[in-house]
């Protein structure tokens, strides 16, 4: 019985949105009525989801949170023993949010339709990412599908705490930062100004570091709009630039030679890398097919070749290690224990404890960058704040030598 969402008016003029499974829109209209409602808008859910590319009921993705929560949900209703269905139903029911309840009971609709799980769940790519699509498809194949819930509901959990503790790392820094420029900002534009203008009337050379600030204050009263819309438009045509798949290649080839922020940008996409393929290894995806996932969980384009040649190579029958030791992108411990688990038969193993090492040593790098941050702002600032006072001080203590001279 398919899903449809439904926007109706009451007798006091309040709208009301929800889900509603009928036979057809006429008889979702007549359920309306029934209620007292006037109808003024029903869609089909999927039909709705895929027109707004993939997004929920509201035009909205389904966050990360609502997603490991759902899938810890439907793994505990599932291991139970309750059928799928009743299931879907009951997760759609008690779904707080519009889009996360008409989601749950359009993959329910095509459940009851005939189609699996999996199947229905491709409906909302947006909603569904592909790892969790291949899992759930893997599992419904195999006939463990409460046990590879079980896994991808640990897996997207730990992907959301990873990812809530890199969001609230980075929340002083940035703050830090903005601060940092209101003030240089204000200080070029308003203080500067004020205090400099009384070397106006003195015939005296001032000093190539005051005048040197004289012009960079005269430059921030007069061209700061200028220089914010040239860095908006910088911006926008660097965006627009990195659409283009040869420029992209080379901003991700540039980002992994910068210190610390390569090293970054390589623990997160090798760490993600290393976690998907773990979980679905578990799962009993095949190792290629998973590489070819794994392609499209990653960030920057060069890891991304790097990770399409080794399914080339394990393709022609060679080794993974061997192959992502050749690309030189990875790092030596990584390849390393997934060696060590190709000789053991035991990969899926090695794969969850790079996964996790991997994690561990973006979580490190994220905390020694942080700790660096705080103390090279305070000593940008108090470069900054230097310059201007021995930009004010010099031509002060010159006038005071010719006038005690």
């Amino acid at each position: 019985m398919p899903a449809f969402d439904y926007v109706g008016v009451d007798a006091a003029g309040k709208k009301h949105r929800g889900v509603e499974e009928a036979d057809s829109v006429r008889q979702v209209r007549q359920l309306l009525r029934d209620r007292g409602w006037v109808p003024v808008e029903i869609r089909q859910a999927a039909q709705q989801q895929r027109s707004v590319g993939g997004m929920g009921i509201l035009g909205q993705r389904i966050s990360a949170w609502d997603l490991a929560l759902l899938t810890r949900q439907l793994a505990t209703l599932v291991q139970a023993g309750i059928p799928l269905e009743e299931a879907l139903r009951a997760l759609s029911r008690q779904a707080a949010k519009p889009q996360v309840r008409s989601v749950m009971t359009a993959v329910r609709a095509k459940v009851l339709e005939g189609y699996t799980l999996a199947q229905g769940m491709a409906e909302f790519p947006g909603a569904f990412p592909e790892l969790y699509r291949a899992t759930v498809h893997a599992g419904e194949q195999s006939g463990h599908l409460d046990g590879v819930l079980m896994q991808l509901a640990d897996y997207t959990e730990s992907r959301f705490e990873t990812r809530k503790k890199v969001q609230h790392a980075l929340i002083y820094p940035v703050m830090l930062t903005m601060l940092s420029v209101l003030i240089i900002v204000a200080l070029m534009t308003w203080v500067v100004p004020d205090i400099v203008r009384v070397f106006d009337s003195s015939h005296q050379q001032l000093p190539l570091l005051t005048r040197g600030l004289i012009a960079t204050s005269s430059l921030f009263r007069h061209w700061l709009w200028l220089m914010v819309l040239m860095l908006v438009a910088g911006l926008f045509f660097l965006r627009r630039a990195l659409r283009q798949p040869a420029v992209r290649l080379q901003y991700d080839a540039l980002l992994l030679r910068v210190p610390l922020v390569g090293a970054l940008i390589r623990d997160a996409n090798t760490a993600r890398m290393a976690a998907t393929l773990s979980i679905l290894s578990q799962s009993g995806v095949p190792l290629v097919e998973g590489l070819r996932i794994c392609v499209n969980v990653m960030t920057n384009g060069v890891l991304r070749q790097a990770v399409h040649g080794a399914a080339v190579a394990v393709t022609e029958g060679g080794s993974l290690a061997r192959a992502l030791d050749q690309s030189g992108r990875f790092s030596p411990m990584m390849v390393q224990m997934i060696a060590s688990g190709e000789q053991s038969g035991d990969l899926d193993t090695m794969l969850h404890k790079a996964a996790t090492m991997q994690e561990r040593e973006l979580s490190s790098l994220i905390t020694t960058l942080v700790g660096l941050f705080e103390p090279m702002m305070l000593l940008l600032m108090a470069g900054v704040v230097l310059i201007i006072v021995l930009a004010i001080m010099l031509p002060i203590v010159s006038m005071n030598n010719l006038v005690h001279g």
